[in-house]
């Protein structure tokens, strides 16, 4: 078994597919409009889906917004350098919510961006 993707809701597909290719450097790896149910899939990541878990975005037409509820937490990705990643997010104009730094009571850099939906993002220095 393994986690093949996450599902974000979106309320603007151009904008959110921007950010996630523009900005944060993923690659468009395929997309499918499903006029009878009204919604369109885009699939996005840093690798082909065999090999890596993506990101599914999922934009239903007539909803342009959704609640982000108190139980979804964020998602995460692995960076070489938290300080670095977020001096490139800021200049391509994404947004840093949380600056780089040490987590609260540890020594890990981490820090958090939101995407154009208000979704949160953790970048850590990925020691692979």
């Amino acid at each position: 078994m393994r986690i093949l993707h996450t599902m974000l809701r979106v309320g603007n597909l151009q904008r959110s597919r921007a950010f996630y290719t523009d900005i944060m450097g993923m690659k468009l790896l395929r997309e499918k409009a499903f006029p009878e149910g009204k919604f369109t899939l885009a699939f996005l990541g840093y690798a082909a889906e065999a090999d890596s878990t993506v990101i599914e975005l999922t934009w239903n037409w007539e909803q342009e917004s959704y609640d982000m509820g108190s139980a979804y937490g964020h998602i995460a990705i692995g960076v070489d350098n938290v300080y670095t990643a977020c001096d490139k997010i800021k200049a391509a104009g994404g947004k840093v919510v949380r600056e780089a730094g040490p987590m609260a009571g540890g020594t890990t850099v981490i820090a958090f961006i939101e995407d154009p939906d208000g979704y949160k993002i953790e970048l850590l220095e990925d020691k692979r």
